[in-house]
């Protein structure tokens, strides 16, 4: 596998040897001082161009930066749509378990690039790009919630639960699950989020997609989220779906207090006295499979 230097060196060297290339900037994970460092982590390149044409779809042209395992152009995608932003990008994973995702980008617009903090300038033919402060994470730090934004997690988180348990009892598995492990989900992630937020003063970035949460919650709030995952056997999913709602309802409670707000009780009671009910009905698939 190609270290780290010959990578940056292979993507500098070409830019200074391509006269139509003027700048080069490293984003992502590479670029921010407090992501751990391990031989995986993408290389999140732009290169500014006057003329973006001659990159358009020009598979010749990327040869010189490894032998590829899999190649994506996400402009020539019809799902999920390309951006069109005049922009052109070659997302390559190389077979030596090194990754590029190279961005042809018009010099107009330069701005787009550097207003992100996750911005380390590799290469400035022309001297174009004013003073930026040293990469970090900051632009990716969770914010506090409205009072509007917390109504409406809880609000979301207990209004999608009755799906799953009606799922669940008509034996509808991936029905269930969808609901469960997506629109839940997403809610219980994102209350987990603000929880974590309130215990490190919002200071701490997560990650993509959560991905350093583990390190601020405690060990047993931890696991509990963990609880949550599980296989597809209906007694299990039924058990998830509980555990989600003891988590949610406990960690929602300690933001609520935090933004001196009321947590929906009357909601949590009703939804979650529902769901027993159908879990105890006759003709539930727990009988059944």
């Amino acid at each position: 596998m190609r270290s780290e230097q010959e990578m940056l060196d292979l993507i500098i060297g070409t830019a200074r040897q391509d006269n139509r290339v003027r700048a080069v900037i490293l984003n992502g994970s590479r670029a921010n001082p407090n992501a751990p460092r391990d031989p995986f982590q993408d290389f999140d390149v732009v290169y500014l161009v006057q003329d973006i044409s001659p990159f358009w779809h020009n598979l010749e042209w990327i040869e010189r930066f490894g032998e590829r395992m899999i190649l994506q152009m996400p402009e020539l995608m019809q799902d999920p749509p390309p951006n069109r932003d005049g922009s052109f990008s070659y997302l390559m994973q190389f077979s030596d378990g090194n990754r590029i995702d190279l961005t042809i980008a018009p010099l107009a617009n330069l701005e787009q690039f550097t207003r992100d903090s996750l911005t380390e300038i590799l290469l400035d033919k022309d001297a174009r790009i004013q003073y930026l402060p040293p990469a970090s994470d900051r632009d990716y730090f969770p914010q506090p919630p409205s009072p509007k934004a917390f109504g409406d997690c809880c609000n979301e988180f207990w209004w999608i639960c009755p799906y799953i348990a009606k799922g669940l009892w008509r034996g509808e598995i991936l029905y269930a699950r969808h609901f469960l492990d997506y629109s839940l989900r997403d809610q219980l992630l994102k209350m987990l989020t603000w929880y974590a937020g309130f215990r490190t003063g919002f200071s701490r970035s997560l990650g993509k997609n959560g991905k350093y949460l583990q390190g601020q919650l405690e060990p047993g709030i931890w696991q509990r989220l963990l609880d949550t995952y599980c296989d597809a056997d209906y007694e299990h999913t039924w058990q998830a779906l509980f555990a989600a709602c003891e988590l949610f309802r406990e960690v929602a409670m300690v933001v609520a207090e935090k933004l001196d707000l009321d947590y929906p009780l009357a909601d949590d009671h009703q939804v979650s006295a529902y769901l027993n009910h159908i879990r105890c009905l006759p003709g539930n698939a727990n009988e059944i499979y």
